[in-house]
């Protein structure tokens, strides 16, 4: 609280208090009475006399006070030299700036934020003190800088020095300077493109056409490739292809490019051909069992979309500014730039209680203050409450919050950023996440990459199973087509199978003729139902198998010598829905069986659904599905049926989803992985390229009719009810037979006994409809 000359109080008065405002008009109210008379003011005259009293002693102790001061001079300047006045000056800087009434909510912001630009700060200052040194003013310290070298070994550490503060100050002109200074030295060392090439040397082709297969000049060590260094540097030696074959394949994206412009159809056999020639024909690549992997180059790169740090900034003010207007105080301390969304972190703030005190100062005066008495947290509930109004301070379509962010005192504020970004699946294979888990777990799949950009990747074998939904259009088959497609580029026929359920017959039927395939895409849904029957009853066989040798899952089955390898089968459901209004009892009792059992012999499930209902997502499917992918839905209860709980109906679409893990208590949000046609085409192509020896299909399509479920008004020894011989028999006995006969006689409920009773007519040959309700006589009273 600040005081004028006189002593008065300039903060102004409030309600209910008694400040100049209200005693200038006491004084008008009372202004025909005689004012007191006016005591004089001594302070001017008593700090004159100490100021003059000061001069005086100083005067009078001049020579102590010269010796004094030369004495602590000489020894700082031996140790400081004229760094002193550096040491001076960052200390009033420091003083000047947080001498603030925010002191720490800014020292928190610079901490975090610009913790690169105070570090290039000290550095200047160390830099200068070393030029201090060079030029002999820089004392002590200034010599331990250079070395105690004042010749060239000094100036080099002067320059570094200098060079670093620069980076660190200012990194984007700094990286823009080293940039333009490495052009400007590899010019003399440029090929021209349109120069004749020395005999043996060769370069791509241009593209030709507006669509082309991706060539391999990533890996080109010859000629500058305009692709990032990312890509050129996350590439494995196993992908390398020489010369000849990437001259051999650019040819034939050339020659597939020009039959695609001019609408010729493509002899598919010659494509893979192109393909294999291109990706496979290379000695380096690894080889398991007889098969070649994929090489990394297969896949597409897509470059990222980067954001400014400006933008961001900007954003986190309105964040404060809003959280502010509507008395909530906190502070964005972390911000994680994601594909999608950028998430903001916010520290809460504190809830201050106060205290109004009012005491007179020494002239009388009533003056008001405040004193802070205590503080709490504030709660996440209430910042989680302005959903609504910090999307409207934004201008965003929607946000969400996760309070708090797991692992963290922060809650994460989720903004769409201006320009959606995509994620290739080449990227996150790349990382390091993936890598790791690759190496021990053969299930590993790609995700995509989280709110802050983080790769995010799963084994599932310990999913162990998966079910995916979401609103048509968000992303579902795009999600399917990434799992599968990581799971074909690590592994071979040998290790991994598919048995692949597609009722809308467009999505999974590009995977047809593959060798991973255990059987050719299922498309009709009775098929269907008698595929998870055969899954049932192989799920029991090798249950058997194991038992005969001891061993208690797949993994350690395999490692058993004499035996031979179970590959793991995944079973890949596209639609639900359709199977559930098929047969509904079965499909759900089949599905559940498979998911409590089938984790331990190798069998896993992907399921997905685009109508996240109760009747097609029911309580025992969720139950033994707990690993769940959900994408943009349309209400809070579709995304409580997937999820239970809100969020999905907030997401973007697009491939924006929240995957819930099995050892996770709240989803996380992610951008998935896109795989284009073409690379999932160019991935077939590949494998069907090669042939090393006949793969046999473990099921057979043709043989799933006897699987069936029986249609109505066929019978059979095989279907026909348990107790149809007791049934049977009381016929013959009684001469008689009827649903509520069969019901008092057996004991069973009346849909069972309607049955029965129809079973039991057929077999005799009677009419089983009699277009009315059936009214039995009473066996006591047979009159009535």
């Amino acid at each position: 609280m600040s005081k004028s000359r006189n002593g008065k109080s300039n903060k102004p008065a409030r309600a209910g208090e008694r400040g100049p405002a209200k005693a200038t008009r006491a004084n008008k109210r009372h202004a025909g009475r005689q004012a007191p008379p006016k005591k004089l003011n001594l302070g001017w005259l008593l700090r004159a006399a100490a100021v003059v009293g000061v001069i005086g002693l100083i005067i009078w102790q001049r020579e102590r006070i010269d010796t004094l001061i030369n004495q602590v001079f000489s020894g700082t300047a031996a140790v400081f030299g004229w760094g002193l006045l550096l040491v001076l000056l960052g200390i009033g800087l420091a003083l000047a700036v947080f001498k603030r009434e925010s002191v720490i909510a800014f020292a928190r912001k610079t901490t975090f934020i610009y913790w690169y630009r105070w570090l290039g700060a000290a550095v200047l200052i160390i830099a200068v003190w070393g030029l201090l040194g060079l030029a002999g003013a820089g004392g002590a310290i200034g010599l331990s800088i250079i070395g105690s070298d004042t010749g060239a070994g000094g100036v080099f550490r002067v320059l570094v020095l200098f060079l670093l503060a620069l980076i660190l100050l200012v990194p984007a002109p700094a990286w823009k300077a080293v940039k333009r200074l490495g052009a400007a030295l590899s010019r003399p060392f440029r090929v021209d493109r349109d120069r004749p090439m020395p005999e043996g040397f060769q370069l791509n082709p241009p593209p030709a056409g507006g669509r082309q297969l991706r060539t391999a000049s990533v890996v080109d060590r010859t000629v500058p490739d305009p692709a990032p260094a990312k890509a050129e540097t996350a590439i494995p030696a196993s992908t390398l292809v020489g010369a000849e074959e990437k001259a051999t394949a650019s040819g034939a994206v050339k020659d597939e490019a020009k039959s695609e412009k001019a609408g010729e159809p493509r002899d598919l056999k010659q494509v893979a051909q192109d393909v294999w020639r291109k990706y496979g024909e290379t000695a380096t690549l690894l080889m398991t069992d007889g098969w070649r992997l994929p090489p990394m180059d297969i896949l597409d790169y897509t470059p990222e979309i980067e954001y400014g740090e400006a933008d961001n900034q900007q954003r986190a003010r309105m964040i404060e500014d809003a959280l502010a207007s509507y008395g909530v105080e906190g502070s964005v301390v972390q911000i994680n730039a994601g594909p999608t969304v950028t998430q903001f972190g916010v520290e809460p703030g504190w809830d201050r209680r106060v205290k109004e005190l009012k005491e007179k100062d020494k002239d009388g005066n009533v003056v008001s203050k405040q004193v802070e008495t205590g503080r709490t947290r504030v709660k996440v509930d209430r910042i989680s409450s302005l959903a609504n109004d910090l999307a409207l301070a934004l201008a965003a379509p929607s946000i969400r919050i996760e309070a708090p962010i797991p692992g963290k005192s922060l809650v994460g504020i989720e903004v769409p950023n201006t320009m959606l970004g995509s994620v290739s699946m080449r990227t996150v294979m790349e990382t390091t996440a993936f890598q790791k888990l690759k190496a021990k777990a053969p299930l590993a799949v790609a995700l995509g990459k989280g709110a802050g950009g983080e790769a995010v990747v799963g084994d599932l074998a310990k999913m162990p199973h998966l079910l995916i939904a979401g609103a048509t259009g968000s992303g579902k088959t795009v999600c399917l087509n990434a799992l599968i497609c990581c799971i074909l580029m690590n592994n071979t026929p040998n290790e991994v199978r598919f048995i692949m359920i597609d009722p809308k017959r467009v999505e999974l039927t590009p995977y047809n003729s593959m060798p991973h395939l255990a059987a050719p895409v299922i498309v009709d849904v009775d098929k269907a139902i008698g595929a998870l029957k055969w899954l049932a009853g192989e799920m029991d066989r090798r249950y058997k198998r194991m038992a005969e040798v001891t061993a208690r899952n797949i993994d350690a089955y395999n490692k058993k010598t004499g035996v031979e390898k179970m590959p793991y089968l995944i079973l890949v459901i596209d639609e639900l829905a359709d199977l559930m209004m098929a047969g509904f009892d079965d499909v759900e009792h089949l599905l559940c069986r498979l998911a409590q059992m089938a984790r331990a012999v190798g069998i896993h499930l992907v399921v997905a659904t685009q109508r996240p209902s109760v009747d097609v997502i029911t309580g025992l499917i969720k139950a033994n599905f707990p690993t769940r992918i959900s994408f943009a839905v349309t209400s809070q209860v579709d995304s409580r049926t997937i999820l239970d709980s809100v969020g999905a109906e907030k997401l973007l679409g697009r491939g924006d989803m929240l995957y819930m893990p099995t050892d996770a208590a709240k989803p996380k949000r992610l951008q998935g992985c896109y795989v284009s046609d073409l690379e999932t085409e160019r991935l077939v192509y590949f494998w069907n390229g090669q042939h090393p020896e006949a793969q046999a299909p473990m099921l057979k399509v043709e043989e799933l009719s006897a699987a069936q479920a029986p249609m109505p008004g066929i019978t059979g020894k095989q279907q026909r009810d348990s107790l149809f011989d007791t049934a049977m028999q009381l016929a013959e006995e009684t001469g008689t037979i009827s649903a509520s006969f069969l019901q008092r006689k057996l004991h069973i409920g009346y849909p069972r006994a309607a049955r029965l009773a129809d079973e039991v007519k057929e077999a005799l040959g009677e009419d089983t409809d009699d277009g009315g309700a059936e009214v039995p006589a009473d066996e006591e009273y047979p009159g009535r």
